[in-house]
């Protein structure tokens, strides 16, 4: 597998929003800016709640031809290579990672064969459409993490997928959770948050060897990153965490990640999050305290990386 020097594009982008020129020359500026030789995509689906069986896509999503439109510019205009990972979220705000049902069906309870159905369903659409564009990635979910003890529907679903889509499969499993999913095996890359605080990557990583060791997989991260905001850099992965701008603390903390990751040759790439559909001003960074690291001091180590591991 070719290394990754990916970045995740307008993640959960509604219809309409990556067809425009702005779309587009947002895609352009994030491949110049950041020596990106890889995007990811990531088509919305909802359910209302983590209990709930039934998924679904509508203007929240961007449609078959929207997707075709992004993907060919990306890689016939841009030269990308391009993953597609549908995710499922709940309307509400419930993280995903809380999916869950009994594991034993019971009368009039909602079931995890019923929502495996809906499931997959919902990714083998998207398979065909990855299929049809030649994606060189397809990953059928992100921190499902409650989901992920049900291991033969998942076996399942993969296999289902390989009708479809002949492309590397992966599965985006959450931080910490790397050493406990039993399926490795069936998918072709294992990938994971790398959402670590500062200070804690040389341990999680000696953690993550052990397991890609094991099953003698490549692996990639396919999600990783920090606010600009007060204390990110400690608690990464809070999306809610509230407070000041603060851009050097991303810059080093991903000063400190890129360093870690870099020292093992076992880590084929990384995918960061994320690059916005609306590039805003420099002057105005301290507006945008989330994952954004689009005008931020960070975007120079990014680039400096992604130049040297191309």
């Amino acid at each position: 597998m070719d290394h990754i020097c990916g970045v995740t594009f307008a993640p959960f982008a509604p219809g309409k929003c990556l067809v425009t020129k702005e779309a587009k020359e947002s895609l352009t500026a994030m491949k110049e800016r950041t020596n990106a030789n890889f995007v990811m995509f990531v088509p919305n689906a909802l359910q209302d709640t983590p209990q709930s069986e039934t998924i679904t896509t509508g203007e929240e999503s961007a449609t078959r031809e929207e997707l075709t439109d992004i993907i060919l510019f990306a890689k016939e205009e841009l030269g990308l290579r391009v993953a597609l990972k549908p995710t499922v979220n709940c309307k509400n705000g419930a993280w995903r990672a809380f999916i869950n049902f009994f594991d034993e069906d019971v009368v009039c309870e909602p079931k995890w064969g019923n929502w495996f159905k809906s499931y997959t369903e919902f990714q083998l659409k998207f398979a065909e459409i990855a299929e049809d564009l030649g994606c060189e990635m397809f990953i059928p979910g992100c921190e499902m993490v409650m989901s992920e003890r049900r291991e033969d529907e998942w076996r399942k679903l993969i296999s289902d997928l390989r009708g479809v889509y002949k492309g590397l499969i992966s599965y985006n499993t959450d931080k910490y959770q790397e050493h406990n999913v039993k399926w490795w095996d069936a998918v072709d890359v294992i990938s994971s948050s790398g959402y670590y605080p500062l200070g804690s990557w040389e341990e999680q990583l000696d953690r993550i060897e052990k397991v890609v060791k094991k099953f003698n997989k490549p692996f990639f991260f396919a999600e990783s990153g920090c606010m600009s905001t007060e204390g990110s850099k400690f608690v990464p992965n809070n999306w809610c965490l509230e407070g000041g701008s603060d851009p050097d603390g991303q810059k080093e903390w991903y000063s400190e990640m890129l360093a870690a990751c870099e020292k093992r040759d076992w880590i084929n790439g990384i995918c960061l999050w994320d690059w916005p559909i609306r590039l805003y001003k420099a002057k105005d960074i301290d507006k945008y305290i989330k994952y954004e690291f689009y005008e931020k001091p960070a975007e120079a180590v990014i680039k400096d990386y992604f130049g040297k591991k191309r």
